[in-house]
């Protein structure tokens, strides 16, 4: 039995037929700013998410056409002391690492700003799809603080010469120029970002179901392992996978197309 969505404060969860769940940022201003109760919400939300059985995708958005995210709150992080800095930064890290850890693709549905909680939110994430409009900044140390937690994985994703670019100057760039870096995968006009959506979403959901989770389950593994380790983890993965009937029902229509006699 499908489990019933919860109500979160700052997070809107829907669910379609197939198990694609789409989390959608709300009342976070229009902006879609990761104050702490916003991100504590979120937190929750992707956590519970995550433990779906029924999961096969997931879309991470904002509300409105404005932003993503466009930052964490500045209003917040004025009034901070040290001790209050390292909570509200540990409770942003909490939440990109539940993103990171969700068992099933996760996609960053990406509109307007998307700025620097926003850039780190949608690295954790598998793949980052966005709208020509988008802007793309680490503006952290224009407000004296240095980019931080998961700007860390900025480096694999864009190189290490356009991470120091954005982390040192401030500078925001746009949907062009992060395709080009390859933070985005593809990007489209915003009025077509759903359909783009849905071009990655199909594919999955005609895939196995199992191999999906345990494919992202080795890319997680081969994102800190050593190549050995990485290698001895996917002979298991590919051996476990035949202790299900999965690969033989997906196999099948492809042995049976090859085999059926061409007519004359």
């Amino acid at each position: 039995m499908t489990a019933a969505i919860p109500i979160f404060a700052h997070s809107l969860i829907a669910r379609d037929e197939r198990g694609v769940y789409t989390l959608q940022i709300r009342d976070a201003k229009s902006l879609n700013i990761l104050a702490t109760p916003v991100t504590q919400s979120l937190t929750k939300a992707v956590r519970w998410i995550a433990a779906q059985d029924d999961a096969r995708v997931v879309v991470i958005r904002g509300s409105g056409e404005k932003a993503f995210v466009g930052g964490a709150n500045i209003y917040e992080m004025a009034k901070l002391d040290p001790e209050g800095a390292r909570t509200f930064i540990t409770n942003l890290r909490q939440l990109c690492e539940a993103v990171a850890d969700i068992p099933v693709p996760t996609i960053a549905r990406i509109q307007g700003f998307c700025l620097g909680a926003g850039m780190e939110l949608a690295a954790a994430c598998d793949i980052r799809l966005g709208s020509r409009d988008t802007v793309f900044g680490m503006p952290e140390v224009r407000v004296g603080i240095p980019s931080v937690i998961h700007a860390l994985l900025l480096p694999n994703l864009i190189g290490s010469g356009a991470t120091n670019w954005l982390l040192l100057t401030g500078e925001t760039i746009d949907a062009e120029q992060a395709l080009r870096w390859g933070f985005l995968q593809f990007s489209c006009e915003p009025q077509g970002l759903d359909s783009l959506i849905e071009r990655s979403v199909a594919p999955i959901i005609a895939s196995g179901p199992r191999a999906v989770r345990s494919q992202k389950a080795l890319l997680r593994y081969w994102s800190t392992s050593t190549v050995e380790a990485g290698l001895d983890r996917s002979v298991d993965a590919f051996s476990h996978a035949f202790t299900t009937s999965e690969p033989h029902e997906y196999m099948a229509p492809f042995v049976a197309r090859k085999q059926r006699p061409e007519t004359q």
